[in-house]
């Protein structure tokens, strides 16, 4: 069960990291231009499909964590 559970942690950080690479960032480090009128940031499309992927990854790899602590 250990090593299962060793191996489902690997295959899920290195998926977590090549979805976290590949997502677009589209940061500035204008200062000028981050006020408060800079409206909402919405995401579409691919980018949300990565985003909500993200977030499934971290979850499971959070989970996986758990339960190779408590396992061992």
């Amino acid at each position: 069960m250990i090593q299962v559970l060793q191996v489902t942690e690997i295959i899920i950080s290195i998926l977590l990291i090549i979805f976290i690479i590949i997502q677009n960032k589209n940061v500035t480090l204008n200062l000028s231009s981050m006020g408060w009128w800079m409206g909402d940031v919405v995401k579409r499309g691919s980018e949300k499909m990565l985003h909500n992927i993200t977030i499934g990854l971290a979850a499971l790899f959070i989970l996986n964590s758990v339960l190779l602590f408590v396992v061992s």
